[in-house]
């Protein structure tokens, strides 16, 4: 049996290698990076900063369709080929994102990941579709939000569960996890790496695969061949460990 029986990824710097709100932002850009950057180093709650960002950006329809399109243009090295593989294997894969819903649910469809599985935050638009407002009822716009949400989804969550995320409010959910892993391949958050359970260095998820099979390489040779990749990415970026056996209390560093 895999270690792992249900992965969670953040979108927005984990799946992707963009932050979809700094992509909406146009010349509002450094404003709204400097706001997102606090939240996500925990300096500002993120509730303090959600509605501001939304008001200063004001999507449209339209620019939030784009969003998900750059969200698939943008995946993170692997992501898909480590998606499908765990999907592959029957191992439960999940969505978790403080970004805008229809842009993430883009990316989760194109991985295979159905809507029930895919949580973020709503967006409303007018006729004419202009912005007209969020969802301010979601956890997901509020500080600790991931951790409710993973606690809400509750007995549908095969366990253990991974959860794999690069900021202060995917860190806020340890509690409600197994085991949480920071990934650095597109932004390191010192105050995340250390609380980390595991820390993932390099541009890759392809190092996913050997911590959740647990040193039992999946059937399929595509899938074997991304697991070999993870494993050569954790040897290489931790020497002192033994590269077949990618246990979790090695891999911090």
């Amino acid at each position: 049996m895999p270690r792992y029986r249900c992965v969670i990824f953040d979108c927005d710097s984990t799946l992707s290698t963009i932050e979809g709100i700094e992509v909406l932002a146009a010349a509002h850009r450094a404003e709204v990076a400097a706001l997102t950057d606090a939240a996500m180093r925990g300096e500002i709650p993120l509730e303090q900063v959600y509605g501001r960002r939304l008001d200063l950006v004001r999507p449209t329809r339209d620019a939030v369709a784009a969003l998900g399109r750059r969200y698939v243009e943008t995946l993170v090295p692997d992501a898909a080929q480590v998606v499908g593989a765990l999907r592959a294997e029957g191992i439960d894969v999940r969505i978790i994102s403080g970004g805008l819903l229809p842009a993430v649910a883009a990316l989760g469809h194109a991985l295979g990941i159905a809507d029930s599985a895919i949580a973020a935050v709503d967006v409303y638009f007018d006729e004419t579709g202009a912005y007209a407002g969020f969802d301010r009822t979601s956890v997901l716009a509020r500080s600790g939000g991931k951790r409710e949400q993973i606690e809400q989804w509750g007995g549908t969550l095969p366990r253990p569960v991974m959860l794999v995320g690069d900021g202060a409010t995917d860190l806020e959910a340890r509690p409600a996890v197994d085991c949480f892993v920071a990934f650095t391949g597109v932004v390191e958050r010192p105050a995340v790496v250390a609380q980390a359970d595991v820390v993932l260095r390099g541009p890759s998820l392809a190092p996913v695969l050997p911590l959740v099979f647990d040193g039992v390489p999946p059937r399929t040779a595509a899938a074997r061949a991304t697991y070999e990749a993870g494993i050569a990415q954790l040897a290489a970026h931790d020497p002192r460990r033994s590269p077949t056996s990618p246990r979790v209390g090695d891999i911090r560093s």
